[in-house]
C-alpha cells in the first residue's frame, strides 16, 4: 500500500523484480543446460539472451522464460539447410533429443517455432540453436515458416542497455511495467515486440516520470499497430508479424487505446490530488498483483 503516486510506482517497480534467490536458481540451471548441450552436440559458444539477459524479465519466475542461445558448428547447418533431414524442424528435433538424453525425467521437453522449451517445475528454459551468419549476427531456425531468421540478440542487449543509460535507469523499469500491463490484459503481445516498440517510441524522448512515461507509450504505441516494426538488429524481419490480420490489428489498437484513456484519467485524478482514484485507474491498467492499493 502507498499514499502517493510516486510511492505507488516505486512499490510497483519493486514488485516486478526477480529476487536474488531466484537469480541463483537461474544461474545454476542455465549452466547445467549449456554444459549438457556441449556434451551432446558440437557447440561453438553459448550465452544467455532474451529478457533475462536484457534485465527486462518480471516476476514471478514461474511465469518467465529463460533464453539460452547455442551457436552450433556449421556442419549442422549444412545438414538441415534447404529442407534436408526435416529442415529447421529437424534441427530443433536434434536439440530436443539431446536435451531429453540429459533430462529424461523432465516431463515436458518440446519443440516450438524457433526453440526447444524445457518446462521445469519452477520455470521454463528456451534453448535457441543458431549459426554464425556471414556478415555478422546469427541465423536461427523458424520451423513454422520453414526458413532461417537473421538476427543478433547481442545487439538487442546493447540497444536496451544504451537506452537505459540515456534514460538515467528508467527505461528498463518502464519495459517491465509495459510487460505487467501485457500480462494483465491476456498477454496478447509478444514481449520482445513490446521491448522493441518501446525502443522506437522513446527514441530521443526523455522519460520524466513513470506515470507520464506509461501514458506516452500507450499514446504513441497504438500508432504502430498497423505498421511493420523492423528488427533493430539490422538484418530485416518484422517483429510484429504475428499481428497479421485486421481483426488482430483492431484488437491491438483497442488494448492500447483503453490503457491510454485510463492513464489520462489517472494523471487527471492525481493532478486533482485524488490519489485513491488515480491508483484505481493504474490498477485497472496493471492489475492488483503488481500495483499496490492505496492506503
Amino acid at each position: 500500500m502507498a499514499l502517493t503516486i510516486t510511492a505507488s510506482f516505486q512499490k510497483f517497480k519493486e514488485n516486478l523484480q526477480i529476487t536474488g534467490l531466484q537469480e541463483s536458481a537461474i544461474s545454476t540451471r542455465q549452466d547445467n543446460i549449456r554444459d549438457a548441450m556441449s556434451k551432446e552436440l558440437e557447440v561453438k559458444s553459448s550465452f544467455l539472451t532474451g529478457s533475462y539477459r536484457r534485465d527486462t524479465m518480471i516476476a514471478p519466475l514461474s511465469k518467465a522464460d529463460i533464453d539460452i542461445f547455442v551457436v552450433l558448428d556449421p556442419k549442422y547447418f549444412a545438414r538441415y539447410n534447404q529442407g534436408l533431414n526435416g529442415g529447421q524442424a529437424g534441427l530443433l528435433d536434434l536439440v530436443k533429443a539431446a536435451l531429453k538424453r540429459t533430462y529424461p525425467k523432465t516431463p515436458d521437453v518440446s519443440r516450438n517455432g524457433q526453440a526447444v522449451t524445457v518446462q521445469f517445475t519452477d520455470f521454463v528454459v528456451d534453448v535457441v540453436p543458431g549459426f554464425e551468419r556471414q556478415g555478422g549476427g546469427y541465423l536461427i531456425p523458424d520451423s513454422i515458416r520453414k526458413n532461417w531468421i537473421s538476427t543478433n540478440p547481442k545487439t538487442h542487449i546493447e540497444l536496451v542497455k544504451t537506452a537505459n543509460t540515456f534514460q538515467n535507469g528508467n527505461f528498463v523499469p518502464i519495459i517491465k511495467m509495459i510487460k505487467a500491463w501485457n500480462r494483465n490484459t491476456g498477454k496478447f503481445f509478444s514481449s520482445f515486440h513490446l521491448e522493441m516498440l518501446a525502443l522506437r517510441v522513446f527514441e530521443g524522448v526523455r522519460i520524466s516520470d513513470f506515470p507520464s512515461g506509461m501514458r506516452y507509450f500507450f499514446d504513441k504505441g497504438r500508432q504502430y499497430m498497423d505498421k511493420q516494426l523492423a528488427d533493430p538488429a539490422g538484418y530485416g524481419g518484422d517483429v510484429s508479424m504475428y499481428i497479421n490480420t485486421q481483426e488482430k490489428i483492431d484488437e491491438a489498437v483497442n488494448k492500447f487505446q483503453l490503457a491510454y484513456e485510463r492513464a489520462v484519467k489517472a494523471e487527471s485524478a492525481a493532478q486533482r490530488s485524488n490519489v485513491s482514484e488515480a491508483v484505481e485507474f493504474w490498477i485497472k491498467i496493471f492489475g492488483d498483483y503488481y500495483f499496490p492499493t492505496y492506503g
